[in-house]
């Protein structure tokens, strides 16, 4: 029995073209991760209290995804790595699904289930909002377009 070669010249040649991208994403996401954190730094949450800290900064990077995403797909060009730094690294990195989640389950374990749940309800809707609307917004401001 023979083992497949997995380090083949093919393999080689795909690793190395996407290692910048790899790249991008990964430095940006460090520093969208260190704003969030210091975002949760600077304004912490109160304990069994609502998040308000994390929901604003999903809600702030939702907007800016939105504004982002118009500009570098419909109005401007940009560089290949722009996208994978900014849009996944960055804001990726800034916004969280995972410590939204966490605080859920903490206001939901803590007897918080009003809170818990209205944190559950408030969070995707208020970021979906803020994306739509930043994305409309941007669209009529730099291109005169209706959303």
């Amino acid at each position: 029995m023979t083992v497949p070669e997995t380090g083949g010249p093919r393999v080689r040649a795909a690793l190395r073209a996407r290692t910048p991208v790899v790249a991008a994403v990964a430095l940006g996401g460090g520093a969208g991760a260190v704003a969030r954190y210091a975002a949760s730094l600077w304004w912490p949450a109160p304990a069994h209290g609502f998040p308000w800290t994390i929901l604003w900064v999903n809600v702030a990077g939702c907007a800016v995804i939105g504004v982002f995403m118009v500009i570098t797909t419909e109005v401007r060009t940009a560089h290949p790595l722009v996208r994978p730094f900014f849009g996944t690294g960055v804001l990726g990195g800034f916004t969280t699904f995972s410590t939204y989640a966490v605080d859920v389950r903490n206001l939901l374990d803590g007897g918080e289930a009003a809170t818990g749940l209205g944190y559950l309800a408030a969070t995707p809707l208020a970021a979906l909002a803020a994306v739509w609307a930043a994305a409309a917004a941007t669209r009529r401001v730099l291109t005169g377009r209706r959303p």
